[in-house]
């Protein structure tokens, strides 16, 4: 009676594996012929019948796409990444370094605010700041009136107009 019992355990499973793997194969016939599925959703891209008739400007306007130089020769054209919650902790971490008189470490921090969120203007009067504490006043002035042209009015504009007077003085 046990080893019929065991029989029995043992057959179960292994009929079970053999149904399913049997069912899986039955239901993809693409399987058999090792055939991609991409086949099956192509995307026409031709232009349509009359698109040259009715849109007759087209042309030049995709023309200079074409000829205008590219930096590679792929064509691939890159963007910045847009990332505005790194760009806020970047700028928090270069307070940090800044605090603590480490320029550089606090330079790079900003000008990696400044790649996730272009003309931050907080990041470019620090930025600024930075430079003038490492001596590249040129830069400094840079930044300065980069921070100047985002927020004319803003909260640290007296502050970038004594800079810029200050760096204009000592040259």
């Amino acid at each position: 009676m046990r080893l019929l019992v065991l029989i029995v355990l043992l057959a179960l499973p292994a009929s079970f594996l053999l149904a399913q793997d049997s069912s899986s194969k039955a239901s993809d016939p693409r399987r058999d012929t090792q055939e991609s599925s991409s086949r099956d959703t192509r995307i026409d891209i031709t232009p349509p019948k009359d698109d040259a008739k009715n849109h007759p400007n087209s042309k030049s306007a995709v023309a200079d796409l074409e000829t205008a130089p590219e930096p590679d020769a792929s064509g691939v054209q890159e963007f910045h990444p847009w990332n505005p919650m790194k760009a806020m902790k970047d700028v928090e971490v270069g307070d940090f370094y800044f605090k603590r008189k480490n320029y550089k470490a606090a330079l790079d921090r900003y000008k990696e605010a400044l790649y996730y969120k272009d003309n931050d203007a907080v990041a470019s009067f620090r930025l600024a700041a930075c430079q003038e504490k490492l001596g590249d006043k040129a830069e400094a002035r840079k930044y300065y009136e980069q921070y100047l042209k985002i927020l004319p009015e803003g909260p640290f504009a007296k502050e970038a107009h004594a800079a810029l007077d200050k760096l204009a003085k000592s040259e």
